[in-house]
């Protein structure tokens, strides 16, 4: 895996740009895995040519976009026993009562999370459940753009020290990633809360009124 990165990095990227950060993109997001990949190229990349940051992160972004919509319409055309066969049915099953209960919150937040964080197992669940292609892809469009927008700036203002901090924010991740989404999941649910509990008093008799 580390030739085949390190070629995506010296030969492929130099040789088709913006396209080719799409072309890895979509790979990454659908047949094959280059953990991390993504976020390196952008950083380095953007590093290079920063006037350039904002191409690479919109290529990158929608190279991933593409490649999610390739994994839903698997997922959409019987993918569940596809995902049994890779995952164990207990957790597929599970998977998909998220992806039912939480919609777009279980495509975004994995999205924006980098390994060893499970993704595409959500995409193609939401295949499998129905969740609309659409959604998808706008869920993803603001998800990705915004990781993606994110390192590409640091990358065109940090350079070599922003690769740093991406390799300690994923190395601080993988030891703490259970604790981080238990820490996430709490705080959106507090934020449900509030929103529900104010939609109740809004619907309260007289609670406009003076």
């Amino acid at each position: 895996m580390h030739k085949v990165v390190l070629w995506v990095q010296t030969v492929l990227v130099p040789m088709l740009g913006a396209p080719g950060m799409f072309v890895v993109a979509f790979l990454d997001s659908s047949f094959l895995s280059f953990p991390e990949i993504n976020d390196i190229l952008l950083v380095t990349s953007s590093h290079i040519h920063p006037e350039r940051a904002w191409l690479y992160a919109v290529m990158t972004t929608l190279g991933s976009v593409t490649g999610c919509l390739v994994m839903w319409e698997l997922g959409r055309r019987g993918g569940e026993a596809f995902l049994a066969k890779k995952f164990g049915a207990d957790r597929v099953e599970r998977v998909e009562l998220a992806v039912k209960r939480w919609g777009v919150l279980t495509i975004a937040i994995p999205a924006v999370l980098p390994p060893p964080m499970p993704f595409k197992i959500f995409v193609v669940a939401a295949g499998v459940v129905g969740f609309s292609a659409r959604r998808l892809a706008l869920t993803l469009l603001l998800a990705r753009g915004l990781r993606y927008a994110f390192w590409a700036a640091m990358g065109a203002y940090y350079g070599d020290e922003a690769l740093e901090w991406l390799e300690r924010f994923d190395a601080w991740f993988a030891d703490r990633w259970a604790a981080t989404l238990i820490v996430l999941g709490g705080l959106v649910l507090a934020v449900l809360l509030v929103i529900w509990a104010r939609s109740l008093r809004a619907r309260r008799p007289g609670a406009g009124e003076a």
